[in-house]
């Protein structure tokens, strides 16, 4: 049987669910991101029915450590926030051990930038300079913390590359929206594996198209989010 390899930009899964289907606890996250992937595993028969092709052979998670011990001044508050102590730190490192725990997940965690810093959220910017909103309105949730990747891109590169070379899959899809993954999907087709793009309804440059072997997101975006059991980790990824 034919095997597929996930690959799930971490950040961008994240930022797109959130956008899609609204915020979740760590736990009804990660099992969201897990029915997620083994949607992309069916497929219609002829007849109508779903069926599974290939099987999983992983699903490679790459995201970013925590923050840990540092502090970003926040301008409502006028003051350092302790990422350590805050809520989103707590949410992702909850995240991670529910990941941890699931069957053929493997995580390849990167690092942040050390510049940080809390934005105004877009939608917010555009209330304010439209005078629906006015800054004494403002709240703590209408400001978003921001940090750049490092290393993540690098990683996704080196396993799509080792994945290709080992012949350990016939198919790689990768979860993501951006161009950088360019140079390794050439490498993977010329491999002869079938690459294929998951842009979670993102818009994408045209001439994407002639570096992948095809578009596929297995849910709407109004897809009702499933609660299926967590696989935990009882045999070796």
């Amino acid at each position: 049987m034919d095997k597929t390899a996930i690959l799930v930009d971490g950040g961008f899964y994240r930022k797109r669910a959130r956008y899609l289907w609204g915020e979740r606890t760590a736990e009804e996250r990660a099992r969201e991101l897990s029915s997620y992937c083994r949607a992309h595993l069916r497929r219609k028969s002829d007849k109508g029915q779903n069926y599974e092709p290939n099987s999983l052979y992983r699903v490679f998670y790459y995201d970013c450590e925590p923050a840990g011990r540092r502090s970003v001044y926040h301008p409502l508050r006028r003051k350092n926030v302790d990422l350590d102590k805050s809520d989103t730190q707590a949410w992702t490192t909850a995240f991670f051990d529910q990941l941890k725990q699931m069957r053929k997940f493997a995580l390849r965690l990167g690092h942040l930038a050390d510049h940080m810093n809390y934005n105004l959220k877009p939608e917010v910017t555009k209330a304010l300079l439209s005078g629906k909103r006015t800054l004494d309105s403002l709240t703590e949730n209408d400001f978003e913390f921001n940090s750049q990747q490092k290393g993540v891109d690098m990683k996704i590169g080196v396993d799509i590359a080792s994945l290709a070379y080992k012949k350990q899959v016939n198919q790689i899809i990768l979860i993501a929206g951006d161009s950088d993954f360019v140079p390794a999907a050439k490498l993977a087709r010329r491999e002869g594996i079938d690459f294929v793009l998951d842009p979670m309804w993102s818009n994408i440059r045209e001439d994407l198209f002639e570096h992948i072997d095809g578009i596929n997101t297995p849910w709407k975006s109004n897809h009702p989010v499933p609660k299926p059991e967590i696989e935990l980790a009882t045999a070796g990824k």
